[in-house]
């Protein structure tokens, strides 16, 4: 500890010299970022932290005054961070803030994003949001293997055969508007009965949108698509409200349930074409030999395999 409170007037080290350092958070950053911070700190044990049980806790996880004191902040000011009042707030104080709720690498990048402190570079030039010729080219040399290219707003820019009879649909014959993961997800029903543990594929590709539109607030293009996500499936719009975890992309072992072809255990492998945060190829890998087996025999037959597309 440095003894070195924030003021709630002004920011990191409680003098109007220091407030400079953080710009006023927006009301709308402010919200979310007081949202995710209340969930952060609600969800912690505080006996895993060391801190005693004095007294009965009226609510789960952290008091208030026990984050502010890990991160060496102000009670009063950290009250308004998380009550989404726009105060001022530096990358160093939040992330001392992030620190003390034990957020993760991703999380803590979440925090600066939502308080609009993250590297906004890569937003100047937007990533193509069409399927080149290259993209194209890479998709057709991966025969048997499921793979698809994938925006930044998980919309699906192209994919082979091998990803649509794995999914049981046909891209081309859905809406444009449609071709994309999360509203597959959540309203195809070939979609969703592709997916061997869809609880928990569904909760995170909620996290993985929370995290990506920390990064996109107020911009146009995503908040159109998180309204029409919440308008169109209330399953969507109750995790949403209701979770605010967020994750970020890896590679990660998936389990997919085929009509034909049974349970497959695939390992799913992202690449990216610069910047980190554009366009990526998702390819998912068998991660065993009966997977193998399988995806080989699908790439042997018609490709009338896929489930007739979905329609709204």
């Amino acid at each position: 500890m440095t003894g070195d409170r924030v003021d709630p007037m002004t920011d990191a080290a409680g003098g109007a010299a220091a407030a400079m350092h953080g710009p006023a958070l927006a009301v709308e950053r402010a919200r979310a970022l007081g949202a995710f911070l209340r969930a952060r700190r609600e969800s912690l044990d505080p006996a895993r932290l060391g801190l005693p049980r004095a007294g009965r806790r009226r609510t789960p996880g952290l008091r208030r005054e026990e984050v502010a004191a890990l991160a060496d902040v102000g009670v009063t000011w950290y009250t308004w961070l998380e009550q989404g009042r726009p105060v001022r707030a530096s990358a160093r104080v939040l992330t001392a803030i992030a620190g003390a709720l034990q957020c993760s690498e991703v999380e803590t990048g979440h925090v600066l994003a939502l308080a609009g402190l993250g590297d906004v570079a890569p937003r100047l030039q937007p990533p193509c949001e069409r399927l080149t010729d290259t993209g194209r080219m890479l998709l057709d040399q991966l025969g048997p293997w499921p793979a698809m290219l994938q925006s930044p707003r998980f919309d699906i820019l192209g994919a082979n055969p091998a990803f649509e009879r794995l999914m049981g649909v046909t891209l081309v014959e859905l809406p444009e508007a449609d071709r994309n993961c999360v509203y597959q997800a959540f309203t195809n029903p070939h979609w969703r009965a592709r997916l061997a543990d869809r609880d928990n594929a569904l909760q995170h590709m909620v996290a993985l949108l929370h995290a990506a539109m920390g990064e996109h607030l107020g911009e146009p293009a995503w908040e159109r698509l998180l309204a029409r996500y919440r308008a169109a499936s209330p399953e969507f719009d109750g995790l949403w409200q209701q979770r605010r975890e967020v994750r970020g992309v890896e590679n990660q072992l998936k389990r997919f349930h085929h009509p034909q072809a049974g349970e497959l255990q695939l390992q799913q492998v992202n690449w990216w074409s610069a910047p980190r945060n554009g366009n990526r190829l998702v390819v998912y890998l068998p991660a065993d030999e009966a997977a193998r087996a399988a995806l080989l025999q699908l790439h042997a037959q018609p490709a009338e395999v896929a489930a007739p597309a979905h329609r709204h």
